[in-house]
């Protein structure tokens, strides 16, 4: 990204010497990205990040493809900005949405889906992995249901990139961001496929192919491609080793507070994600004894910082409102280390005991 930074400054839709570099970046790296995920690159059309890759998949064609029908269908455990998307074309462009309900364990019922769809279904999003609980949903099943009644499949797979193996032939569009694989902040792309036609959100330039506006980040698209080539490049070792870390925190914690309770099963998760939920306990004064021990973590979405409205994707898995709020998201990274996780285990015992001494509730032992 340096270079973008402190020597390329040139916008890359002007035809002189410094915009035709910043231009060869953008267009090196739409072809590196292109080629590590399975497309070609006309099919990439760079954004700001997640939100905005998803807002245009789910607003862009849906508004694309009324003509066909009406009736959209996703779960109810998407991130906000699947979730809210669908919100804004129900409530304000007479489309009719399908909110699909998940199990315990988080997943959707490929059959359910399949008895939602109708003649006027155009659209189906789901995503390839939660963000909160790191579940994974049978993404094969559900793309074999929309291809067979020739519904556009769009996935926010955000969560997943990078740490299990994605297949683009399974959808119509997918979402990605760059800081969810090591990348920089405020960088992601829709990847659409050939001949899916969609409407623009936004207004201004002819920037990427008429199909987002704005002049790039150039040294960010730089770097979420050199990002994206590290991260699948480490793919065939990296989820294995997180996933054992993972499943040593799991016992840690259980040792310290054996009522806790894990959402969402380790067969069905991403290996870097452990959701856990501390019954009688205050999650957020958990989190700030955590974090004055060094130790980061979050009680869901980093995305709601400052809500106090319980996680709707644990309410949408049967978990009660306190249950929910009792609950804390342990994300692991490249980085982590084992020193780390056995750090943290080691802290647990003392923070539990403090919360329960400054708790006037009965805590499960």
């Amino acid at each position: 990204m340096l270079p973008f930074l402190t020597e390329h400054y040139g916008n890359p839709s002007s035809i002189h010497g410094a915009g035709r570099a910043t231009r060869a970046a953008i267009d090196d790296s739409r072809d590196r990205l292109a080629h590590l995920i399975g497309a070609r690159p006309h099919e990439i059309i760079f954004t700001s990040g997640g939100t905005e890759s998803d807002n245009l998949a789910i607003l862009g064609l849906a508004r694309a493809h009324a003509s066909r029908g009406r009736h959209l269908i996703t779960a109810a455990t998407e991130h906000h900005a699947v979730l809210h998307a669908f919100g804004h074309l129900e409530r304000h462009e007479n489309f009719h949405v399908t909110w699909l309900p998940v199990d315990s364990d988080g997943r959707i019922d490929p059959a359910q889906l399949r008895d939602a769809i109708t003649p006027d279904t155009s659209l189906v999003s789901i995503m390839t992995a939660n963000n909160e609980t790191g579940v994974t949903q049978p993404m094969a099943a559900i793309s074999a249901i929309c291809r067979d009644r020739s519904i556009l499949l769009h996935t926010d797979a955000v969560q997943s990139f990078g740490k299990e193996p994605l297949d683009t032939t399974l959808f119509a569009a997918l979402s990605l961001a760059a800081h969810k694989f090591h990348g920089p902040v405020g960088a992601g792309l829709l990847w659409l496929r050939s001949g899916v036609t969609i409407q623009s959100i936004q207004h201004g330039g002819s920037h990427e192919n008429e199909r987002r506006p704005g002049t790039e980040n150039v040294a960010a698209i730089a770097g979420m491609a050199a990002a994206a080539g590290l991260a699948l490049a480490s793919m065939d070792t990296e989820p294995s080793r997180q996933a054992a870390l993972r499943e040593r925190l799991w016992q840690g914690v259980r040792a310290a507070f054996p009522a806790a309770v894990r959402n969402g099963r380790a067969e069905t998760q991403l290996a870097n994600t452990l959701n856990i939920s501390f019954p009688g306990l205050d999650g957020e004064a958990l989190l700030i004894n955590l974090d004055l021990e060094g130790i980061c973590a979050s009680s869901g979405s980093a995305c709601m910082v400052g809500s106090i409205v319980p996680s709707h994707v644990l309410t949408a898995m049967g978990r009660t409102p306190e249950i929910a709020q009792a609950t804390v998201r342990f994300s692991l990274g490249k980085w982590t280390t084992s020193d780390e996780i056995e750090r943290t285990i080691a802290v647990l015992p003392a923070i539990m005991a403090r919360l329960r001494q400054t708790d006037d509730s009965p805590i499960p032992a």
